[in-house]
């Protein structure tokens, strides 16, 4: 029995149509079912993820990772036509892989430590095949220093795992001035915010909107915080691997 007909996505053209505005051609979504395939494939060997049955993968990697660049029913400007991004700490290639697979016009770098998961998201690279996509194995306290990726990217998105203002340090240095930095969150409090805004303050940027929004299956409650760079970020940010965990902003 082939791994399509035990794993085959739902294809929710109508739900993505009502909270996108947008559905997969037929091309995108025998990608996003491949991807999928791997990924299930690749689970058995690489710890990647923990969701793996059909319409929860659907919803809470491939909806979500789209669901993050369209805010308000509508693609962020900053996936315009050869537009870079960068998804830091991208573990499984999400959001990543779908921004790549549905933007196939936009250059994605794929930003992990952990050669095994990097090794992964290369063979998918060859596998879909996705031409528009690169990856980097690295820290990203590291790279946000060196000058071939900082102030460099139009888009960078990252799923948050620590603080959000940890994140922002992040993200915010490896943003071209005028360009977009997206977090990834589950919960959300007006305590939080303060600590974010003093963050961007200082990482030369400004908090643009903070989208609160419902998934479509299990109806959980999800966060995107926009954060737009409006200056050039301070020489020492991001500060050495570490210490933005350590001693957030």
């Amino acid at each position: 029995m082939s791994l399509e007909s035990v794993f085959s996505l739902p294809e929710m053209v109508e739900v993505w149509q009502e909270t996108l505005n947008w559905q997969p051609t037929n091309d995108q979504q025998n990608q996003l079912q491949k991807l999928y395939e791997l990924v299930i494939e690749a689970n058995h060997y690489v710890n990647l993820t923990r969701i793996t049955e059909a319409s929860e993968f659907w919803e809470k990697h491939l909806w979500d990772s789209l669901r993050g660049v369209a805010p308000k029913q509508h693609f962020i400007d900053s996936l315009h036509p050869g537009a870079s991004v960068i998804d830091i700490g991208t573990g499984a290639g999400f959001p990543g892989l779908p921004i790549s697979i549905i933007f196939p016009n936009s250059q994605v770098t794929l930003l992990d430590s952990t050669r095994k998961k990097i090794n992964f998201i290369d063979s998918v690279l060859t596998d879909l095949p996705l031409i528009n996509a690169k990856t980097i194995v690295g820290r990203v306290e590291e790279i946000g220093q060196e000058s071939k990726h900082r102030e460099n990217y139009d888009l960078a998105v990252i799923r948050a795992v620590g603080s959000v203002s940890a994140c922002a340090e992040y993200s915010l240095p490896l943003v071209k001035k005028g360009g977009l930095a997206v977090i990834y969150r589950g919960s959300w409090t007006k305590e939080e915010n303060q600590s974010l805004e003093n963050a961007v303050y200082h990482l030369g940027g400004e908090v643009e909107l903070i989208d609160e929004f419902t998934t479509p299956l299990s109806n959980s409650i999800r966060h995107c915080l926009y954060l737009r760079k409006v200056k050039h970020t301070p020489v020492s940010f991001p500060r050495p691997v570490g210490i933005p965990t350590q001693k957030p902003l």
